[in-house]
């Protein structure tokens, strides 16, 4: 954001801060955010923890709805009277597909139980880093759990192992480059 731009906020924040545009009374809550003209140190727009936790959030919202439609897909599978038709490699598929998926909902959700369980933080540094390390860790069943569900999918649909275990290396490599290695890659070429 330039010198220009940021004063036109800051002015804008400020008016909105003092009065309202219809009744000239106290605005007791402002309705823009001051400009920040430090980011900080992850490179986002917004400091502290607040930021931090808003931005955790908001992942955590993209992240939760995947882990729980996998989930409750998986859930209902068993229940089906196809089910037991299907081969005995399929069902280390299924069992795998649902564990990981499983494991990727628990590990999402812990940070709320945790943040719920600990009211009032004490360290808010501490809680930010263990809610995005349970964040990532709760990435590698997840990404586990879509590969393995691709196979489980495909194979059962086909009946092609050769080409679900082909379509299921696809999705594998995608999701290694997309979520894995690009961000990787930038956080370590941002570091240098």
């Amino acid at each position: 954001m330039g010198t220009l731009a940021r004063t036109e906020t800051t002015r804008r924040y400020t008016e909105n801060k003092s009065t309202t545009a219809h009744s000239g009374q106290p605005d007791p809550q402002p309705t823009a955010e001051p400009p920040c003209d430090h980011p900080n140190p992850d490179g986002d727009a917004k400091t502290g923890s607040d930021g931090d936790l808003t931005d955790l959030l908001g992942e955590l919202r993209v992240l939760l709805p995947g882990a729980q439609t996998l989930t409750a897909f998986l859930v209902i599978l068993p229940f089906n009277s196809g089910f037991a038709g299907i081969r005995e490699e399929e069902k280390v598929v299924y069992l795998a597909t649902f564990l990981c998926s499983v494991a990727s909902l628990v590990l999402f959700t812990a940070p709320a139980a945790q943040h719920r369980l600990q009211r009032p933080l004490r360290d808010r540094e501490r809680f930010k880093t263990t809610a995005t390390r349970l964040m990532v860790a709760g990435l590698v069943p997840l990404s586990a759990a879509i590969v393995l569900a691709t196979h489980l999918v495909l194979s059962e649909v086909l009946g092609d192992d050769r080409f679900a275990l082909a379509a299921a290396a696809m999705v594998a490599v995608l999701i290694g480059i997309i979520w894995w290695l690009v961000p990787l890659r930038g956080r370590g070429a941002g570091a240098g």
